[in-house]
């Protein structure tokens, strides 16, 4: 069967995701992890998307799509905003001036793809366990994602705050991760041979295949340290 012509949209998403990728893996200093872990939580927030829309069924499908897609933008902005954030602060430390205050938004911008991911964890769960059966596996794939970004954002903040303990931030940082940690102690998803009600739906949603799944350097800081990015 011949391959279908790709289209403009589909043409410039993947030159979009091809020049991100090589930009991460160049020798600049942004975009790096920060940016790195905002993708993730955007890709993760279009898994939500892709169960939602295929769980028609469950009257809360409507809903759950629209809030994914809400955290799938947001993520996609925070990509971009982070490696601004970071470049601002190399570009304020060579002029000398206002450096602390840039120095804020690389705590506050990845303590957002935090925040983002988690909800998108949250919403995984939901997902998970209303949608659609046959796409079990693509909520918690969602979830296990994002948990990741979660943890690497929360690193950033931890290691922009210069480890500032009684920063307020580096508390909430720490919460979400215990908050999306705590996420991991339930059933992974997985077939299950006396669950009927699975068997028809994917005797109804036959498209699923039945086979298992496989599985940058700026100037230093005062104290010697240039923030993650």
């Amino acid at each position: 069967m011949a391959t279908p012509p790709e289209s403009n949209s589909q043409s410039r998403a993947r030159q979009r995701l091809g020049y991100l990728l090589g930009k991460i893996a160049s020798g600049a200093p942004a975009p790096a992890s920060g940016s790195a872990a905002a993708t993730v939580v955007a890709a993760s927030a279009a898994l939500l998307q892709k169960v939602a829309l295929r769980s028609e069924k469950w009257k809360g499908a409507e809903a759950a799509h629209q809030r994914a897609e809400e955290l799938r933008l947001h993520a996609e902005k925070l990509i971009e905003l982070d490696s601004t954030s970071f470049l601002e602060f190399l570009a304020a430390q060579r002029s000398g001036g206002h450096v602390d205050a840039a120095r804020e938004k690389t705590i506050d911008t990845p303590l957002d793809i935090a925040r983002t991911g988690a909800e998108v964890v949250e919403l995984a769960q939901v997902l998970e366990k209303n949608g659609n059966p046959n796409l079990m596996a693509d909520s918690v794939a969602a979830s296990i994602l994002a948990r990741a970004a979660v943890a690497t954002a929360a690193m950033l903040v931890e290691v922009n705050l210069l480890h500032r303990s009684d920063d307020p931030r580096l508390a909430e940082a720490q919460r979400l991760v215990g908050a999306v940690s705590a996420s991991v102690d339930r059933p992974a998803a997985r077939g299950r041979a006396d669950d009927s009600g699975r068997a028809r739906a994917r005797s109804r949603d036959s498209d699923r295949p039945t086979r298992p799944r496989t599985s940058g350097g700026g100037p230093s800081g005062r104290d010697g340290r240039r923030p993650g990015s």
